[in-house]
């Protein structure tokens, strides 16, 4: 009996562990598996994944399961509190992570486990009702951010040789975003066993995460060589602040307008997203339903942040500074096509756009704080980065909701924005090109 259940084992478990050496390949191609940084990307597919079935199993508290005429109440409830991690991560996380460089690996566990057992609790809440949802909610938001933040400070640790560090941050995130897409419907097929399954298809998740956390290489924990490599940019830095500590301000041009840029776009993101989610729920495209309608340009939105990922692994050595402003001019010009010609294939040509401008700049800001930023404060200028970026979202977000549901005024407005973020990106990256280069590394 033992014999025979050993081999039904082996037969059983034979398909698993071909995909999973599969995706051990995959991620550690091209030296990624020698330096480390497979093993991140691994970490963050679990992540991402675990917090696309905590998002599916939230998704019908906020939005899905109500009247369009009510749902703008609600809608504007859940930006409130997208808010509030961020509240939380400038002043109070950044700093305390840049405090604890030795413990990287168990604050990114400590954020996996906390996610864990507050999936748990929502298990409990969605099913009630209970009040409990929204703190639990809340909770998992800040955990999550909290994580995100220590993974990008942790990128430059595990650079292999021949890899930029767009390069390296394109490919976690396409992992990630690989995950989610799979994800996805696992958590749809959950879901319709009942609405707490997602969530324990969660918990399961950041459980594997807690542990895979603590198989990052040990250098994700050391500051050997550091203070020596940072001293000399160091004192830079503080010399350029006539005595500040050093940050976001104090690094140059790059960092300020490349965050500038992605502030435009996520504002439009934000816009896009509820200003679409009302205006075709209202006035789908012809011959669609309002959730075709919906996934048409879900979809397309999706396949433009997936392509702009995997570009950025293709740039190699082209400079961030040149992606951001590239970028920006391409979603310009469809956003203002779209404002003059709207129709069905021009919503979803700037949705794709917009997805793929979204990642791409994002891609080139993380490559210019870790460029930039000093060791010291990194964790920091990531948590001010987010919070600013996730205000605009808001801000964006906000206008979707309140203006009228009128195609060609709506996107006249998003036209206006990322036309702005892009005229403005421009004008301070040329100025201060005249003064001379910020920093002579490409990312």
């Amino acid at each position: 009996m033992r014999r025979a259940g050993r081999a039904a084992g082996r037969v059983l478990g034979a398909p698993f562990a071909k995909a999973g050496r599969g995706v051990r390949r995959v991620t550690s191609a091209h030296g990624a598996g020698e330096s480390g940084l497979g093993k991140l990307i691994e970490l963050h597919a679990v992540n991402s994944a675990g917090d696309m079935l905590v998002t599916v199993a939230l998704a019908s508290t906020v939005f899905f399961s109500v009247p369009t005429d009510e749902a703008r109440g609600r809608v504007a409830l859940y930006l409130a509190i997208t808010m509030a991690p961020f509240a939380l991560l400038a002043p109070v996380i950044g700093p305390l992570l840049d405090r604890i460089p030795h413990g990287r690996r168990a604050a990114m566990a400590a954020a996996m486990l906390t996610r864990a057992l507050l999936a748990l609790t929502l298990a409990g809440a969605v099913v009630s009702g209970s009040l409990e949802l929204y703190p639990a909610a809340l909770g998992v938001l800040v955990a999550s951010k909290a994580y995100g933040v220590v993974r990008s400070a942790v990128v430059p640790r595990l650079l292999p040789p021949t890899f930029s560090l767009v390069k390296a941050n394109s490919r976690v995130t396409l992992g990630g975003l690989l995950a989610t897409g799979l994800a996805a419907p696992l958590g749809a097929g959950l879901h319709q066993i009942g609405p707490r399954w997602p969530l324990y298809g969660a918990f399961a998740l950041f459980v594997v995460g807690t542990f895979l956390s603590f198989t990052l290489p040990h250098k994700v924990d050391s500051a050997k060589g550091e203070d020596k490599a940072l001293l000399a940019a160091d004192e830079e830095h503080l010399r350029r602040a006539h005595g500040k500590r050093p940050g976001l301000r104090t690094v140059g041009p790059s960092v300020t307008h490349a965050l500038a840029a992605n502030a435009g776009l996520r504002c439009l993101s934000g816009f896009l997203i509820f200003f679409l989610a009302f205006l075709l729920r209202e006035h789908p495209f012809a011959g669609q339903s309002a959730a075709v309608s919906l996934g048409m340009v879900a979809v397309a939105a999706g396949l433009g942040n997936a392509l702009g990922t995997a570009a950025g692994a293709a740039l190699r050595g082209r400079a961030p500074e040149l992606i951001v402003v590239t970028v920006l001019a391409a979603a310009t010009g469809v956003a203002v096509t779209a404002a003059v010609l709207f129709g069905t294939v021009l919503v979803a040509a700037l949705g794709a756009v917009a997805g793929a401008a979204q990642a791409l700049a994002k891609l080139a800001l993380d490559a210019l704080i870790q460029r930039d930023v000093p060791e010291q404060v990194r964790n920091s200028a990531f948590a001010r980065s987010e919070t600013l970026l996730q205000m605009a979202w808001v801000v964006g977000g906000a206008i979707g909701i309140v203006l009228p549901l009128h195609g060609v005024v709506g996107f006249a407005v998003a036209a206006v924005i990322v036309g702005t973020a892009w005229i403005l990106t421009l004008r301070g990256l040329v100025t201060a090109s005249r003064h001379g280069p910020a920093h002579p590394r490409v990312a």
